[in-house]
């Protein structure tokens, strides 16, 4: 059973998500405040996601999200708020979240997205990730297309994985730029785009998905059925 950490501090919204998750299978734990949620980690139970709010008394949710990140490069993170402005969305992301949910949020729509998140994170695990003839294994740093190995670049392989993990989610150039590049790195957010475009012209052939260009924001991976 997946265990679901839940830190949020109104305690009434609290007591409501954890009895849905907890009824749809899941086994979830809930913390009005950061020092608790540290107390459950540090406890010793093992969770697989967090739900957390951002705007919570002492420790916010961004420094909740930035020391999980440090602890555990792995778990999913979901933000829950009632802030929906573009900055707290960026710097949440920025601090290593996996999704941002806004106030009032619906439970089956909750549901969707753990179950999405949790499934990256089985990728994750995995380091192996397959759409359509592509094969990526992050091992080895390879990608099979149809039996034709297609040479990648470290930094082209962990920028394909990336996007392929989340299709359909728009990551911003800065974004892939924080996560992939030297924070002492002189290149400019525009040499994403250099690296997009050289994945474009290497699975030219491949019609199992494309890297599509979200104007003004960045870019994101549609798979094709």
């Amino acid at each position: 059973m997946f265990k679901i950490l839940v830190v949020e501090d109104d305690r009434e919204l609290n007591r409501t998500v954890c009895a849905y998750l907890n009824r749809n299978g899941f086994e979830a734990v809930g913390c009005l405040d950061v020092n608790a949620a540290y107390d459950e980690m540090y406890g010793g139970t093992v969770f697989d996601l967090i739900i957390s709010d951002i705007m919570m008394p002492g420790i916010d949710g961004f420094e909740f999200a930035r020391t999980v990140r440090e602890l555990n490069t792995d778990i999913p993170l979901l933000f829950v708020t009632a802030r929906d402005d573009f900055a707290a969305k960026l710097r949440g992301y920025r601090a290593g979240i996996d999704d941002y949910m806004v106030k009032p949020i619906d439970l089956d729509e909750l549901l969707l997205r753990i179950g999405a998140l949790l499934r990256r994170a089985k990728i994750a695990a995995e380091k192996h990730l397959t759409v359509g003839k592509l094969t990526l294994d992050a091992q080895e740093r390879s990608a099979v297309l149809d039996g034709r190995e297609i040479p990648l670049t470290v930094r082209e392989f962990n920028l394909l994985y990336k996007l392929l993990s989340y299709p359909k989610k728009a990551f911003t150039r800065s974004q892939l730029m924080d996560e992939f590049w030297d924070a002492d790195s002189m290149s400019g957010p525009r040499t994403v785009d250099v690296y997009m475009t050289k994945l474009r012209e290497k699975f030219a052939d491949c019609k199992d998905f494309e890297i599509v260009t979200v104007h003004g924001l960045g870019y994101k991976a549609v798979l094709h059925e």
